[in-house]
């Protein structure tokens, strides 16, 4: 028997002995003192759940004693114990097992529950020896054929550490949605590493290594309020550039550094260990390459459509001498822009996008991806070539944004909503398949755009936000001088998003008020503000 197996199995016993000593633990949310090497919680960094489909839900949790210190926690496999109920004092047991947390995956658990019933709420919770983790409240997704009466649907992005405290996931734990859409930037990769928030903001301890982005996570995690967000319901998650590195594309970040990939599959290791996510096949070079976009569909009312625009997108246009990522330009001295085959969701997922588009039996097909998809000139526009542009969101690409909205022409996919974020701004706009030309009979209202505030970065001036309000009239409303996030309530008949501000951000005990809302109707494209 080799050491790494004593190792294994002489942890396993010690584990049953704690379990055996302490009994059975009863009750929801308890929380014991011991672990394996004399004290603290290994579940200090909560339980999340998560890629809900109608029989089966993503649990996850990781055994981290201490957020900030990693080697509190042994370097030895444990054996975790899961439970599901479908109550929430556990006497109806629905499922139950073990799964084995490993120091290659930093001691995450990802199970994959299946043989659940449609539509229904369930409860779970993880047992390390005689510790219990919180309770968490997750739910399967309606059968294929069934037509809910409603969706409750938050939808939150950007949550940069320093820039206050996370007052919108408490908000969001205490509205109890049916689901969760994150679009990105659930952490950044730089920042003082510290426990409490908020705090003065400085580009200190940048991440590189996947120790670094461990570490990272395990700071953002031990929020309560976050912890709370995923306690409250299942969540659906994408990617931005802040989970790799600021404005990275593709296989290039901002400094053209050479080993480059080596960081992001770092990153996309990191963002696996601490996601509530079904990890579809790795290729051979493992987190190198790393799929992301899924397809979740909520009975016949609504679908899904989980978009990467980071991992296979083209080199940003006319990047600045040096450098990779963003730009400002103005369209005429950048063509650049308009060179053929520019993408920015890559032939595979563009190809895959339209095929979910063209079988889609949804009331609603909702695409949830990163960044603000309307045409935004930071300058008036007197002609076509004036626009002034930022190259990172799709006005960098719009080639690939007509692409796109050819595709959801073409597949004749019931009403279109895009959901977007990364901008810090609360967007509502209207799109038309010809971004330069104003909406009219020759222009029509194609899908409805709804993008949502950061829970804490900050953003630019109102008046600024004003202004481009009026220079851009796809973008039909903007507010930039508030944090906060998206509420969405979905039935067959109508959509309506609620813009949810904080009093103020850098309070965890902010009020928060609704600061617009909007209704789409079926069948009807555009905005009616409530």
């Amino acid at each position: 028997m080799d050491s790494q197996r004593r190792i294994f199995l002489h942890s396993a016993a010690r584990i049953g002995a704690l379990a055996a000593a302490g009994g059975m633990l009863s009750g929801s949310g308890a929380r014991s003192t011991t672990r394996l090497n004399g004290g603290g919680y290994p579940f200090a960094l909560g339980v999340a759940s998560g890629s809900p489909l109608p029989d089966a839900v993503v649990l996850w949790t990781r055994i981290c004693y201490d957020p900030l210190h990693a080697a509190a926690t042994p370097a030895i496999a444990l054996t975790v114990r899961w439970e599901v109920a479908e109550d929430e004092a556990f006497r109806r047991i629905a499922a139950k097992g073990q799964a084995t947390a490993t120091p290659a995956l930093a001691h995450s658990v990802h199970v994959d529950v299946a043989g659940l019933a449609p539509g229904r709420w369930y409860w779970y919770r993880f047992m390390l020896g005689d510790a219990v983790s919180p309770v968490g409240r997750t739910r399967t997704a309606p059968a294929a054929d069934a037509l809910p009466a409603s969706l409750k649907l938050a939808v939150a992005s950007c949550q940069h550490w320093e820039f206050g405290a996370y007052a919108a996931h408490r908000h969001i734990a205490a509205a109890a949605p049916d689901l969760v859409a994150f679009l990105g930037d659930y952490i950044y990769e730089w920042g003082p590493y510290q426990l409490q928030h908020p705090g003065r903001a400085m580009r200190t301890h940048e991440s590189f290594t996947l120790a670094d982005y461990r570490v990272r996570y395990a700071q953002y995690k031990s929020d309560q309020d976050l912890q709370d967000a995923h306690l409250a319901a299942p969540w659906i998650v994408t990617w931005d550039d802040h989970e790799v590195a600021n404005d990275y594309g593709n296989d290039r970040d901002e400094l053209l550094t050479p080993s480059f990939l080596a960081r992001r599959a770092a990153a996309y290791q990191a963002f696996y260990e601490h996601m509530p996510l079904r990890l579809l096949p790795l290729g051979r070079r493992g987190f190198v390459d790393m799929r992301i976009y899924q397809r979740y569909d909520w009975g016949r009312l609504a679908r899904f459509h989980v978009l990467d625009d980071r991992q296979y997108r083209a080199y940003h246009a006319c990047a600045r001498p040096g450098r990779g990522g963003s730009n400002s330009v103005t369209t005429r001295n950048c063509p650049d822009l308009l060179k053929p085959g520019r993408t920015m969701l890559g032939e595979e997922q563009q190809r895959w996008l339209q095929a979910g588009l063209d079988n889609s039996p949804a009331h609603w097909n909702i695409l949830a991806q990163q960044t603000l998809m309307a045409q935004s000139s930071q300058v008036p526009i007197v002609r076509p070539g004036d626009e002034r542009i930022w190259t990172d969101g799709w006005d960098g690409y719009p080639l690939a944004r007509q692409h796109l909205l050819d595709a959801l022409h073409n597949s004749q996919a019931r009403n279109p909503l895009v959901l977007s974020g990364d901008v810090h701004t609360f967007y509502a706009t209207e799109l038309s398949r010809n971004a330069t030309r104003s909406i009219g009979k020759a222009n029509p209202v194609l899908a409805t755009e709804f993008c949502g505030t950061s829970v804490t970065s900050s953003s630019r001036p109102q008046a600024r936000t004003d202004q481009y309000v009026a220079m851009n009239p796809h973008i039909r409303y903007g507010r930039s001088d508030k944090r906060g996030y998206m509420w969405m309530d979905i039935t067959p008949e109508k959509t309506t998003t609620v813009f949810q501000g904080l009093e103020n951000v850098r309070d965890r005990a902010s009020a928060i008020a609704p600061l617009a809302s909007f209704t789409v109707r079926d069948g009807i494209p555009g905005l009616q503000q409530s």
